[in-house]
Order: structure tokens, then sequence, then C-alpha cells
């Protein structure tokens, strides 16, 4: 049986705040449990939102929490080689092809789109690009992807239809999240992916994607989202607070309540004590495949 290994993948466009904590506290706890490697990953490939220092400063609360990782991090904004060596394979097999359109003309081809919904790819350059130049790249999708999350049960997308060809490199050069994401969980051997359930929306797009690259596919666990006090999910981008970190014990006790964890023993009080208290009660929670509800 693979050894087991966790990650957590903070992108840093602003600091951790409630939300992000729960996610890298399921995802220690579940290592921990499992009594796995836990790496940390900076997905800076979208280097125009990530301000200066930013990930230094993320890496800096995690430390703070007590939540340090078993490797030293690794950072996305340098690994291009590995992204351009997985397109040139995905191109040279048929299953990648260069795309001419703008997103207008995607907007305008696909017709309406449904509120919240996906912007799908109609396939206009599926067949060539009619001698414009490409301006990103994309996978060539069929078919319907099921799956299994250990949380929320058994999943399914029909990607052609929900998503159409999906991006790999953008328009402007940058690397799409979808093969940054897949390639780096297998050239870090990723076992098991624990991440917000916002982000369980994109698994049938990585695991589309880690087939054609002929990629092991990790097991797959959405934690609940942490929500604002106007229902919408407390994000960076909806100006989440960041964390306040005078008292790092509390924080990850406010985490676990939020993960079904709480009440925690008696004399959980330290840093220390509070993360050597929530292994087991996540262990029991989750049993081997589970999670909390």
């Amino acid at each position: 049986m693979t050894a087991y290994r966790g990650r957590f993948a903070p992108s840093p466009t602003g600091p951790l705040h409630a939300g992000s904590l729960v996610a890298a506290l399921a995802s220690w706890l579940d290592a921990r449990a499992h009594r796995g490697q836990w790496l940390v990953r900076i997905e800076d490939v979208d280097g125009p939102r990530c301000p200066p220092g930013m990930d230094e400063f993320i890496l800096g609360q995690l430390a703070a929490l007590g939540l340090l990782p078993d490797e030293p991090p690794v950072w996305q904004s340098r690994r291009g080689a590995l992204y351009q060596a997985a397109l040139e394979r995905l191109v040279a097999a048929g299953q990648a092809y260069g795309c001419a359109c703008t997103r207008a003309e995607i907007a305008a081809a696909a017709g309406p789109r449904p509120k919240h919904g996906e912007l799908v790819y109609p396939g206009t350059c599926r067949q060539g690009t009619h001698g414009r130049p490409a301006r990103a790249w994309r996978l060539r999708v069929q078919g319907r992807v099921d799956w299994r999350d250990r949380r929320l049960g058994p999943q399914s997308q029909e990607l052609q239809a929900e998503v159409g060809d999906f991006v790999l490199k953008r328009a402007d050069g940058l690397w799409a999240y979808q093969l940054a994401v897949v390639v780096d969980d297998a050239e870090q051997g990723i076992t098991d992916v624990v991440r917000g359930a916002d982000l369980a929306d994109n698994t049938p797009r990585q695991i589309a994607l880690q087939r054609a690259l002929g990629l092991p596919t990790p097991r797959y666990l959405h934690t609940p989202l942490v929500l604002a006090a106007d229902g919408h999910k407390l994000s960076k981008q909806n100006g989440a607070a960041a964390l306040d970190l005078g008292d790092p014990a509390a924080r990850l006790r406010e985490a676990a309540t939020r993960l079904g964890l709480a009440p925690l023993p008696a004399g959980s009080s330290t840093l220390a004590e509070t993360l050597a208290a929530l292994v087991p009660l996540w262990a029991a929670a989750c049993g081997s495949e589970g999670a909390p509800a």
C-alpha cells in the first residue's frame, strides 16, 4: 500500500482566513491520522494576483499554528518546465490543441450563461484555428467522469456538456490551475487531496487530465465551507479578515468546531496539546475512508 502523502496548497493572493484554516487543519489532521506526510505547496502560478511577500506571510501563519510541513515547501512559479513537458505530451498525443478564440467569441458562441454557471467552451478550434494564431491551449474532453468523495459521496460530471475543452495554458502565457495542480500532485506523490468544497467542481477536470497523462488519481475529501454573514463563502476575494493569531490554539479549536470535532478533551489548552488532541478525534470521525459530516 502506498504511504499516505497529503498537501495544503494555498494561493498567496492574500493571508489565510478562517476558511483557509479549516482546509489546512483538515489536511494536516488527515495526514497525521494516517501516519503520513503533510506537504505545503505555494500555488502562485497566477503571479499577477500574488502580492510580493504573501507566500512567506502564509508560511509564517502556518508555523504560528503549529502546522509545519514534513518537506520544504515548493512554489508553482518555479515549476514551469514540468508543466511545459506535460503540455507537449498532450499535444503530441492529440489530446490538447491550440485555441484562437477570445473570451467574447466564446461567450457569443456558447449562448446564455446560467447564473453562477460555467462558460462552456463550444469546441470552435477542435479541428484547427483556421489560420489564426493560437492564444491558449485546451484539453480535448469527452464523456462523463464519475468519482467518489470521502465526505460528499458519489459524484459525476458530463465534462463536454458542463465544462467543454478546458484551458491548460492561458492566452496571457500563464499556466492554468488545472494543469499545474495535476502535474504537481503526481510529481510530489500525493495520495490524498483534502481541500475546501468550493474546489469539488474542479475534480472531474483534474481526473480527466490525470487519465490523459497516465497519472494516478488521489483520493479526494472536500471539507465544509466557512460562510460569511451574508451566506456567501468566506474568501480572499470578498475581503475575509486575516486570521488573528494572538491565540493560535483558540483559532485551531474554532476550526475544529467547524469540522465537527468539538469538544476537545479537558486540558487541551496549548498549541501542541490542541493539535495532539485533535488527531484521534479526526481519526475516530473519519475511520479509514470517511470524513466528519
